[in-house]
């Protein structure tokens, strides 16, 4: 597994990162009332609200008092489509980003110049936390476009003063080539795709120690602790998790750090973070629920208590560390992606964490919700082994065992021939899938 051995040092903005906490409060109070005199001026859907429940400028709302201002949700996004909540004039608009939802009903967020500027500084934050410096080299294999990943990096490599190579997503073969020809020292990528080139060295003879990569920065998909070090032990690196959303800026609301005991410093100067339970009301640090961030600086989309979609809990500083932020865990998977099994709540990061912990398993795999019979839903589990050649069966019954340990619930696992799941070279992996009526997700799952 990689370490921190041959990686430099963090770098620290100490005049925002290591900021006495009592000031950075101070500061988050102020930028809540700017926000929220800008969205009472902007009318829309957040200032009507706010008049709602009594709010007629910013001096009327604190932090302390923020939990009872009215949350806001991508179904907002949706029923304003396509700039409803869109804050700034038209003619300060200097790009558009979005991704596409449920059903692929586009979000569309509005981006003024101050707001790349500000991306582009949190992402330089979050670049050299996680040991980037202006002599590195960054491959970036995030899709260009539409989807932020790309440019989030691409704003914060050139902005920490680091060369980056555009190469997007996909065209597999050419990123092998430039990967060995042009010797970057960090790859940024989703972790999914970062495992599917580390495979695809192996197969071709190359090991990790002949790659001359020593940091990655991975993210736009919830992983587990167990995918983290498959992709250290295939491509020799220390990979770091990053966090971001669209609508809130895109990567760079959260990143780990090299200091920061394996959560996410969140960048809470712009992004100020709750997490609520189902019923809206906050939860102490360290219980997981639904992240909520305030966008504090945003000007062009800017968002009050906007609900992530996303489960984490939230943490205070890394002792010894100079960053005072506060810091989450990772993404342990999403309130819309929650199953509910014969009673039973199951995230998908749970499966992964129980199959990518089996080292016959190769690092590939696919859940099925399987509701043909809706008195009796099924869960379905796909994998791949490492060893073709190894006992399939005792593999099926040790994961159904250790699923069934860690879930409270029986699971039907089966085992299927290398390559047989459907890979991502572009995007997001997919791992979770619904099979009813007429759908069949994968043959060899009966």
């Amino acid at each position: 597994m990689a370490t921190a051995q041959g990686v430099r040092p963090p770098l620290v903005a100490p005049e925002v990162e290591g900021a006495a906490p009592e000031r950075r409060r101070e500061m988050q109070e102020q930028r809540l009332r700017r926000l929220v005199d800008r969205l009472l001026a902007a009318g829309g859907v957040q200032g009507r609200r706010l008049r709602d429940c009594g709010v007629e400028r910013g001096d009327d709302v604190s932090l302390d008092q923020l939990h009872r201002l009215p949350l806001l949700a991508k179904e907002d996004f949706w029923e304003s489509y396509p700039f409803g909540l869109r804050s700034a004039a038209a003619e300060d608009v200097v790009c558009v980003h979005g991704s596409s939802g449920t059903a692929g009903r586009q979000t569309l967020v509005a981006y003024t110049a101050h707001d790349v500027d500000v991306w582009a500084h949190v992402m330089a934050r979050a670049l050299g936390g996680a040991g980037v410096t202006r002599r590195s080299f960054v491959h970036c294999s995030y899709g260009y476009g539409m989807f932020t990943g790309g440019l989030g990096v691409h704003h914060g490599a050139t902005r920490l003063g680091a060369t980056v190579l555009p190469a997007s997503s996909g065209a597999t073969d050419r990123q092998l080539r430039l990967l060995l020809d042009l010797r970057p020292d960090v790859l940024c990528c989703t972790p999914s795709y970062a495992i599917y080139l580390g495979e695809a060295f192996a197969s071709t003879g190359i090991t990790a120690e002949q790659l001359s990569l020593r940091v990655g920065v991975f993210g736009a998909e919830p992983w587990t602790e167990e995918m983290r070090q498959g992709v250290e032990r295939l491509l020799g690196l220390r990979a770091m998790n990053i966090y971001g959303l669209t609508e809130v800026i895109g990567p760079g609301v959260a990143c780990e750090s090299l200091d920061s005991g394996g959560l996410l410093n969140i960048a809470e100067d712009h992004f100020y973070p709750e997490v609520v339970g189902p019923d809206g009301q906050p939860l102490a640090d360290g219980q997981p629920g639904e992240l909520v961030f305030t966008t504090l600086t945003k000007t062009g989309t800017p968002l009050l208590r906007y609900r992530t979609g996303d489960v984490a809990a939230l943490h205070g500083p890394a002792p010894g560390s100079a960053r005072t932020l506060r810091r989450m865990s990772r993404v342990l998977g999403r309130t819309d992606d929650m199953l509910v099994i014969r009673g039973v709540n199951v995230f998908p990061s749970e499966v992964e964490a129980v199959l990518l912990a089996d080292p016959r398993v190769a690092p590939h795999y696919l859940i099925v919700e399987d509701r043909r019979d809706r008195s009796r839903p099924e869960l379905r589990i796909a994998v791949e082994p490492r060893d073709p050649q190894g006992d399939s069966e005792a593999l099926e019954r040790d994961l159904t065992a250790a699923l069934h340990a860690r879930l409270g619930l029986g699971c039907i696992v089966r085992v299927l021939p290398p390559d047989h799941i459907p890979r991502a070279e572009t995007g997001k992996a997919r791992r979770l899938v619904r099979w009813d009526y007429g759908v069949v997700p994968l043959p060899g799952l009966e």
